[in-house]
């Protein structure tokens, strides 16, 4: 008994060290995790976990197309990671919500029966990718352009989605 509430004591005295790795998120961060995380929820996906490394490699992608393409959108394609993009424009900063609310208003498009886009190819990969079961880390950037009143806003997702012939749950 004596030993135990030894321990106990020891236990108290000792101050709490976070673990790693374990700092609180940005808020915007949270914002996008838990949006992300929501829709997945409906259609019975697992959660996303954010990802610094994401994170950092969305930012990497946004510099580069703020330096060499003026923020403008280009495919993410044979990348490491896929990814979701947006553009503002009129020198205006969008919050997640307005950026993740523009990804899922594709979901209309989207015929889970036939698994495909309708009206065109590709216009909701945007939603099957927030959506896409096999993904499990989220990571996103944001980028201003100045000079072109533009911004950026990248969402990876690792592993990729938008699989030809998979569905996304």
């Amino acid at each position: 008994m004596a030993y135990a509430l030894l321990i106990l004591i020891m236990a108290l005295a000792i101050p709490h060290i976070p673990a790693q790795g374990a700092e609180p998120l940005p808020s915007v961060a949270k914002e996008y995790l838990q949006l992300h995380n929501q829709a997945r929820s409906e259609v019975g996906v697992g959660p996303l976990k954010w990802s610094e490394e994401l994170a950092h490699t969305a930012l990497r992608v946004a510099r580069y197309q703020k330096i060499n393409l003026a923020c403008s959108l280009t495919t993410l394609k044979n990348r490491k990671y896929n990814g979701n993009m947006a553009m503002g424009l009129h020198n205006k900063t969008f919050t997640p919500g307005v950026v993740f609310n523009a990804w899922m208003k594709n979901k209309q498009y989207y015929d889970y029966d036939l698994n495909l886009c309708q009206l065109s190819r590709n216009r909701c990969r945007f939603y099957t990718q927030v959506v896409w079961r096999k993904s499990l880390e989220l990571g996103c950037a944001q980028a201003t352009c100045e000079t072109a009143g533009t911004s950026l806003y990248i969402c990876l997702y690792n592993p990729p989605g938008n699989i030809k012939g998979e569905r996304p749950y």
